[in-house]
């Protein structure tokens, strides 16, 4: 398997129920190896050759155990506690959904679906992605321009008249 966390040590230990996604159940931890550079697991249930092989590209998900540094922030989060979640800028403006996290060589990158429906890849460093707030439903971000296609929020240009109706600002009279 290719290991994409950098706690293996505790995440991938005898016991472990591992999540699959696309979400097709869990499959239960009962031995790991490692073989130098390569991690090698056993599933209950996958008994030979021919179950390991159906599971090819497969994503198993490791359950959410939340890991806080000295300062109490959290650091690392299940997948599952990411997807859906509302992407805003830090003024709150609405920038789109979270959908994934694609697994990169330098870092996983944030999948977020903007409100035009399409799809942008932000990097899920601290610098660009100062907050995520699992509990409250949101991840703060600050992309680079033109990174994120936010549009921004409606100003209202109309100004109440005396006689109780609405004019435009500018309009004359």
């Amino acid at each position: 398997m290719e290991v994409r966390t950098d706690a293996p040590e505790r995440r991938l230990v005898v016991g472990a129920e591992l999540l699959t996604d696309p979400h097709a159940g869990t499959k239960h931890l009962v031995g790991v190896r490692h073989q130098g550079a390569t991690t090698v697991l056993r599933l209950a249930g996958v008994d030979d050759r021919e179950a390991a092989e159906a599971l090819r590209g497969t994503l198993l998900l490791a359950p959410g155990q939340l890991e806080r540094d000295p300062d109490g922030e959290v650091e690392d989060w299940a997948l599952s506690e990411l997807v859906g979640l509302r992407v805003e800028l830090e003024d709150g403006t609405h920038a789109g959904t979270l959908v994934g996290l694609d697994p990169s060589p330098a870092h996983d990158l944030l999948v977020v679906e903007q409100p035009s429906g399409q799809r942008a890849l932000l990097p899920f460093v601290r610098a660009l992605v100062p907050v995520v707030d699992v509990t409250g439903g949101r991840v703060v971000v600050v992309p680079p321009g033109g990174l994120l296609d936010v549009v921004p929020a409606q100003v209202d240009d109309t100004e109440p008249r005396s006689d109780g109706g609405l004019r435009e600002q500018g309009a004359g009279g």
